[in-house]
């Protein structure tokens, strides 16, 4: 049995959205205030404060008569934000993360309740000091009864709610059909097998509708009630731009994964790509880390195998039928002509052929191939 969260968005009630409301602002206040005392704790008295001294400073607060709102709303979203909190250090201390920062009022706000907080019955989902049930817009049905739930209220001001629950998932026949992929700007990726996905550029879709509502929040005076709502405006158009690029990535994986049994891509880091400034926006916008993420665990849900090829492997200066390797390729140059053997060759197109030469012969040998420092291969075999 796996685990996976099914979201919805629902639609609270006036009273439900004033409960909501308090419990973000609680849940904000918590985090903040016993993150701040673990960081005066060790840089004032060289002190280290763990999950369990955090807890106890919890129980303080609220036993302070100034604080008494904190026991107006549930105490289970309270302690569950010292636990994420607890894992943010400890990444932090293992190299995975940066130092965990204060949370704002102004971005995505999120209460996790655990069973004894929320109730789901006969299709119907109750939270912890709530008579009523959420109106929940149920777009399929959950496998079983949720063990965890993620209430939460994105910037565009969207009610959602995420429900992980344990599932077995489905393996989908085995096929013979085996794929390349190479990620690109100009297409979102081409195949070894000469299928082309063309780049939708969501945001030059919606950039001139997003200059003109930036322009119009700049002009309004900080604070008022005019700004907040020029916020809104600028908050909905990313989360169309979001909602839409998400869309599309979800549909192409899916599409992959159930066509292929073996999927061969190129790891990218794409944090130090975002470095180039002349093609940040376009890389951020294309979305190909979200794109390999969502191929993963799709594969193993399905049955597939993902081979990763080291970032360095010269895919593209690699001549896919006699192995001659070019000293150097740059970005302009989009069809090449190998000086050994005098094949043409589309640099994509090439690309994805290498890819999938290189991602095969992991499988077949079981070690790196010439050319690549590392490989992973996800899934099953």
């Amino acid at each position: 049995m796996k685990r996976r969260a099914y979201k919805y968005r629902f639609y609270p009630t006036s009273e439900q959205a004033v409960l909501l409301a308090r419990t973000f602002g609680c849940v904000r206040f918590v985090y903040n205030a016993v993150l701040r005392y673990r960081t005066d704790a060790f840089y004032e008295r060289q002190e280290k404060v763990g999950y369990t001294k955090a807890n106890a400073h919890l129980t303080a607060l609220k036993k302070d008569p100034d604080l008494a709102f904190l026991n107006e709303v549930s105490c289970v979203p309270l302690q569950q934000s010292l636990r994420h909190q607890q894992t943010a250090f400890k990444n932090f201390f293992d190299g995975r993360a940066r130092y965990p920062r204060f949370k704002s009022k102004r971005y995505r706000q999120s209460a996790e309740f655990t069973r004894s907080a929320f109730k789901y019955q006969g299709g119907q989902l109750f939270l912890a000091k709530s008579k009523e049930p959420l109106a929940v817009r149920w777009t399929r049905d959950l496998p079983c009864e949720p063990t965890t739930i993620t209430v939460s209220k994105d910037s565009a001001g969207r009610y959602f709610v995420s429900c992980l629950c344990e599932f077995d998932p489905q393996t989908l026949p085995v096929t013979p059909k085996m794929v390349g992929i190479d990620l690109g700007l100009k297409d979102l990726f081409v195949t070894s097998d000469g299928h082309r996905i063309g780049n939708p550029r969501h945001t030059a879709k919606y950039a001139a509708r997003l200059a003109k509502a930036q322009r119009r929040l700049s002009r309004k005076k900080l604070g008022s009630r005019n700004r907040a709502k020029a916020r809104g405006k600028v908050a909905r158009i990313h989360a169309k731009l979001s909602d839409c690029r998400m869309d599309n990535l979800h549909k192409l994986s899916r599409k992959i994964v159930n066509e292929n049994q073996v999927i061969c891509v190129e790891s990218l880091k794409v944090k130090n790509m975002l470095r180039n400034r002349s093609l940040a926006k376009a890389i951020s916008d294309a979305g190909w880390g979200e794109f390999v993420r969502q191929l993963a665990y799709k594969a193993e849900w399905a049955g597939r195998q993902l081979v990763t090829i080291d970032q360095w492997y010269p895919s593209s200066k690699r001549c896919s039928g006699c192995g001659f390797v070019m000293d150097a390729m740059p970005l302009n140059v989009r069809h090449w002509a190998c000086p050994e053997c005098a094949a043409e060759h589309d640099r994509d197109l090439n690309a994805a052929i290498n890819i999938k030469a290189a991602g095969l012969a992991v499988l077949a040998l079981g070690e790196n191939v010439s050319g690549m420092e590392s490989v992973s291969v996800s899934g099953s075999r």
